[in-house]
């Protein structure tokens, strides 16, 4: 498709000598001779570009860019004058030109320019609709009271600068939370940057938050900048921050404090402007009593705290976010829309989801892959979600660990692969383990021989969680 470009100049010559450059290199032309004619012409034609000549009788170029920059701000548009002057320069600049070209001008001038203002008006544009994009993935679905409740409070939070501590279940969808509350403050055009404390490992979460100068530690090979850094003016999320070393949360403390981090392997201190919102599905009260969490942070982290229902709170929402993500994963996939019959979505809504909208998205899109016909049923729902009855009883988590290795009576829970036999064995020797260890990650990770960032993912795949099967 052709990008239109709009000449706005009063010498005819200029106008026609621009056509033939414009055509013969495969853009559209538009002319105007005088400023009200341009601004007609913009709005009716909606132009990719606009070359605006200065000096014309009536209404100047100045005056035009001005009333350009109240109707399409998007538009690019590029200053062309024979009386051309630094301060005319400067002036229409501050007005939101993109370039200035001086008459006479070489054609090739002109068509770099407008080459130039079309890329960044084309990266701007996509960036906006990436944007949009990601805004759409982080929406919060839902009328329900609870969320409603959710939605006030990140309402008042969001405009302010405090601190904010958002607690659930893992799955609610905290990670939301943080992102519309930043989507919603005054910092929403700077950097959303996020942190997950529990999947960085101890030994580096340190450098990852304040950064490393160069040769500080073995293995630093180059200078990094921490995240802190990386967020200033903007808003750092420091998802599972429950699971931090004391020694960090000091670092965390200070930062709140004192608005300032210091790189490992440096002396100085940097001073950074970070908004910081927090996040655990921990009960981080009891943390405290236990000796693992610092109560002075904890209060620093909870100046607005917020607290995300679990999905079983909000049974009213689980239609709405059905439907939500079966748009959504048609669209990604570029499949025709499948619907849903009555039976199924009921069955949807009495099941008790242990993993919240998590465990609801990922069966959401394994019934819009799995499902041969255009219309999702009942049998094609998973055997747990079928039959709620089974879900409790799946025996995966409870009895003597070799008990929990056979699978239950229904044949819905019935592993009917090697693979799903050893997911389902690995899921309970997990659960055993944690309740040995009172539910203590670090701990479990060391008796059982495996990096702590592995088990949590392994907590994340098969969906443990305490309050479900602690």
């Amino acid at each position: 498709m052709k990008s239109r470009v709009l000449v706005i100049d009063d010498e005819a010559a200029i106008r026609d000598s621009l056509r033939m450059t414009l055509e013969y290199e495969g853009y559209e032309f538009v002319g105007a001779a005088t400023g009200q004619e341009g601004l007609a012409l913009a709005e009716r034609e909606s132009p990719d570009l606009v070359l605006l000549d200065v000096k014309m009788p009536g209404m100047d170029g100045l005056e035009v860019l001005d009333r350009l920059r109240g109707m399409n701000d998007g538009v690019p548009v590029v200053v062309i004058s024979g009386h051309g002057t630094i301060s005319t320069a400067v002036e229409a600049t501050k007005k939101g030109a993109f370039d200035f070209i001086e008459k006479p001008f070489a054609s090739d001038r002109v068509l770099v320019s407008l080459r130039n203002a079309l890329d960044q008006r084309q990266l701007r544009d996509e960036n906006r609709s990436l944007k949009r994009a990601v805004e759409v993935r982080h929406q919060m679905i839902g009328d329900s009271p609870a969320l409603r409740q959710v939605m006030a409070a990140v309402a008042r939070a969001a405009p302010t600068n405090a601190t904010v501590l958002i607690q659930g279940e893992s799955g609610v969808g905290k990670e939301l939370v943080a992102r519309t509350i930043h989507r919603n403050s005054l910092r929403s055009r700077e950097r959303f940057v996020q942190v997950n404390c529990a999947a960085i490992p101890e030994e580096l979460i340190e450098s990852e938050l304040f950064g490393h100068e160069k040769g500080s530690f073995t293995g630093a090979t180059e200078k990094q900048i921490g995240k802190f850094e990386q967020a200033d003016r903007g808003t750092i999320f420091l998802d599972e921050v429950g699971d931090m070393s004391a020694k960090t949360q000091a670092k965390v403390l200070r930062v709140l404090q004192e608005g300032e981090v210091e790189r490992l392997g440096s002396a100085r201190t940097i001073k950074v402007d970070v908004r910081v919102i927090a996040a655990t599905n921990k009960n981080l009260e009891e943390e405290i009593e236990k000796g693992h969490f610092r109560e002075d942070l904890y209060f620093r982290l909870a100046v607005i705290p917020i607290h995300v229902p679990p999905l079983r709170e909000r049974q009213g929402d689980i239609a709405l976010l059905v439907r939500h993500y079966m748009e959504s994963f048609s669209r990604e996939n570029n499949t025709r829309p499948k619907r849903i019959t009555q039976a199924a979505l009921e069955a949807l809504q009495r099941y008790r989801w242990k993993g919240n909208i998590r465990e609801l998205r990922n069966t959401v899109e394994r019934m819009i892959i799995m499902t041969a016909g255009d219309t999702i049923d009942l049998a094609d729902l998973p055997g747990v979600v079928q039959s709620p009855a089974s879900a409790s009883g799946a025996g995966l988590a409870a009895g003597p660990l070799a008990s929990k290795f056979a699978p239950a009576d229904n044949d819905a829970t019935k592993p009917g692969t090697l693979r799903e036999f050893k997911e389902n064995a690995e899921r309970a020797f997990l659960v055993s383990k944690l309740r040995e260890n009172g539910w203590n990650i670090s701990k479990t990770a060391e008796v059982i021989g495996t990096p702590r960032s592995n088990l949590y993912k392994k907590l994340e795949q098969y969906q443990i969680t305490q309050e479900a099967d602690g």
